[in-house]
């Protein structure tokens, strides 16, 4: 199966670059919720897969409802800030380890995102794998960079680069990372979306 035939809920298949790197560790942290389901990069690893994890969002007036008023998804989301959050205390009371499979790192505008990536880590969390988003198509300052040399820093590398949302190949948005424990190839998005699943 190809993966272009398999992009049902997150905007550039992370959930599937997340099932393809984490093997037995099969847990997230999810900052940036949104919607429960739709762009949603943890939807199908919950739901489909049973991963065990928990959801950060910061909007609450917008999507606090469409998340009470939904049964599929049980694991935790908190109504918090992502920048002053205690991960750790989160993933000890979500009885997690403090290796975590897969990050998702998405908020609004780019800055918080790092800012974001970079108290999780300071928390002591690790992981096997992690998408960035650091919107550079809209962005002043290199976010790519400045959290490429950051993770490479903390033992990362680059996994997939230059990725887009889906039919906005103009619009680079994200990069994805794996543990340097982990055997990959870096490669880009489109050729990460020929290879098969």
């Amino acid at each position: 199966i190809m993966k272009n035939n398999l992009l049902k809920h997150s905007q550039a298949g992370q959930d599937l670059f997340a099932l393809e790197v984490v093997k037995n560790n099969k847990t997230y942290i999810e900052i940036g919720a949104n919607h429960y389901k739709h762009s949603n990069n943890t939807y199908p690893l919950e739901v489909e897969n049973n991963w065990l994890g928990f959801s950060l969002e910061l909007s609450q007036k917008k999507f606090k409802h469409v998340w009470e008023e939904q049964s599929e998804r049980t694991n935790k989301i908190y109504w918090d800030n992502a920048i002053t959050f205690d991960y750790a205390n989160a993933v000890h009371k979500n009885k997690m380890p403090k290796r975590i499979g897969y990050l998702s790192c998405d908020i609004e505008p780019a800055a918080n995102t790092f800012a974001a990536l970079q108290k999780v880590i300071e928390d002591g969390i690790s992981f096997d794998c992690i998408t960035f988003e650091h919107d550079n198509y809209k962005s002043d300052l290199d976010y790519d960079k400045i959290a490429r040399e950051y993770l490479k820093s903390k033992g990362y590398k680059v996994a997939v680069e230059n990725v887009y949302a889906l039919n906005k190949p103009h619009r680079l948005f994200e990069t994805w990372f794996v543990n340097n424990d982990i055997s990959y190839k870096t490669m880009t998005y489109d050729t990460w979306k020929k290879l098969e699943y």
